[in-house]
């Protein structure tokens, strides 16, 4: 991937989603103006700490000490990843000449509500960057979205710049869909200008059938592998009636989700429903695969389609390998060729990692990193906050 003229230097990008259910690391060369991938790894997260994570991300009581000492806990956890990837890549922490963290978002509001008689949006993804920069001894830039929010920005999505720098054509219109614990996608206009690129969350990518995997199976399973459950079962129309009249689909971008609205409480009204109480767990988890296929399919129907001639359709993020998924996405937007990420260079399962690694390397030359179009920000911003090692 060309970038803004780079020097030969070797960057990590660590990306932790909202499933917390690894930590993943990116090796990235940056030379001659090019970003290559060099390597990746996916470390386990401690699973101690995820249930923190996931109790806080869901709104679970907690207390500022906890977070205090959950941001610094995650700031280790973070660092030991890092030199663990290092480890396992044969590359020196003194040759690695920054990090780029994302952090792992316990909170995100994009859209500004009534507090204490202002009108105010946040986002908190902890992880210190300080803590990782002094453990590892490398330059740490983390804390990436509140720059964009800061400018009027709902802080997400962040990875359209990358998805730009990657897909953009002089010959097609592409789309970039994400499927993690949150669907995205970024659309890119053929021959379009960084300007022109729009992105936000369809809504729900795995976190519901990942949480129903879990209920079903008390804990021993965290995911649907290759859809081997939800294979098994079929659509249950009462629920998959009730979930696809979730207000999000309707609204109109720049719009971001996550766990606040499809997590624990999401999980309770899917199993609270009447139709579910006597239904077999399969046919639960088929009907959430296929409630998020709906939902991409709606938002390009509705969303994307009208405004951009759109020819290929590049998916990446964990939902690339739910072949049920994927399919319904592909028999429902037959106009469109669709490839994985893997196919143009960048692995779906390395991408964001990948991303922070080169929006790390962005800030770290004092440009911007954000995309005004996709995050409703009012102006461009360098994105994130340094951390010295010294």
């Amino acid at each position: 991937m060309k970038t803004r003229n780079a020097p030969l230097m070797l960057g990590l990008g660590i990306m932790s989603g909202t499933s917390a259910d690894a930590i993943d690391v990116a090796l990235v060369r940056f030379s001659a103006g090019k970003a290559r991938l060099e390597n990746f790894a996916s470390i386990p997260y401690p699973a101690r700490a995820r249930e923190v994570v996931l109790g806080l991300g869901e709104g679970r009581a907690t207390s500022t000490g906890e977070i205090s000492q959950l941001n610094f806990l995650l700031g280790e956890i973070f660092a030991d990843a890092a030199l663990a990837a290092c480890r396992k890549f044969k590359v020196r922490a003194a040759q690695v000449k920054f990090i780029g963290s994302h952090g792992q978002t316990v909170f995100h509001q994009g859209a500004a509500s009534q507090f204490c008689g202002k009108q105010i949006a946040s986002t908190l993804q902890i992880g210190d960057a300080s803590v990782i920069a002094v453990r590892t001894g490398i330059t740490t830039v983390g804390d990436f979205r509140p720059a964009d929010m800061a400018a009027g920005g709902q802080g997400a999505p962040l990875v359209p710049f990358v998805d730009y720098l990657l897909y953009r054509s002089e010959e097609i219109g592409r789309a970039a869909l994400n499927i993690g614990g949150i669907a995205n996608v970024t659309v890119i206009p053929k021959a379009g200008k960084l300007s022109q690129v729009f992105a936000f969350d369809t809504g729900p990518g795995n976190m519901a059938i990942d949480a129903l995997v879990r209920h079903y199976s008390a804990g021993r399973k965290t995911f649907d592998r290759n859809a081997e459950i939800a294979a098994k079962g079929n659509v249950i129309p009462g629920l998959l009636a009730t979930l696809i009249r979730d207000k999000y689909f309707q609204k109109s971008p720049p719009k971001t989700a996550g766990r606040e609205q499809y997590g624990a409480k999401y999980l309770e009204t899917i199993l609270s429903h009447s139709d579910v109480k006597r239904a077999k767990a399969e046919d639960v988890i088929h009907t959430a695969t296929i409630l998020t296929a709906l939902a991409v399919v709606d938002a390009f129907h509705r969303l994307v389609l009208p405004k951009t001639k759109v020819t290929e359709l590049i998916i990446s993020g964990g939902g690339a390998r739910n072949p049920l998924l994927t399919g319904q996405i592909k028999a429902a937007l037959p106009n469109l060729k669709v490839r994985t990420s893997g196919e143009l260079g960048i692995p779906s399962h390395a991408k964001e990692a990948y991303a922070f690694a080169i929006l790390g390397h962005e800030t770290l030359n004092k440009r911007s990193g954000n995309v005004p179009s996709a995050t409703g920000a009012k102006r461009p911003v360098i994105l994130g906050k340094v951390c010295h090692a010294g």
